[in-house]
C-alpha cells in the first residue's frame, strides 16, 4: 500500500474530519464555560446580579452564536 493511500474514500475522510472538528470544537467551548461558570462561580446569581455575571452571560451568548456560525459554515458544503 502506498503512503498516500489509507484505503479510505475521500468523501468519507472529509466527511469525518467534520465530525471530529465539530465535536472538538464544541467541547472546547463547553469546558471553557463550564470552567468559568461553575469553577470561577461567573455563572452564579448569589446576592443579586453583578457586572460579572452579565458579562458571563453576554459572552456566553455571543460565544454560543459564534459556535452554531462555525456549524453552520462547516456543515453547510454538501460532501
Amino acid at each position: 500500500m502506498d503512503e498516500y493511500n489509507t484505503g479510505m474514500d475521500p468523501e468519507v475522510k472529509k466527511y469525518f474530519r467534520k465530525i471530529i472538528k465539530s465535536f472538538s470544537v464544541g467541547l472546547l467551548w463547553l469546558v471553557v464555560i463550564a470552567t468559568a461558570g461553575i469553577f470561577f462561580k461567573l455563572g452564579e446569581v448569589g446576592k443579586g446580579t453583578q457586572l460579572q455575571n452579565i458579562i458571563f452571560y453576554f459572552i456566553f451568548a455571543v460565544s454560543f452564536i459564534l459556535l452554531m456560525w462555525y456549524y453552520y459554515k462547516i456543515w453547510k458544503d454538501k460532501i
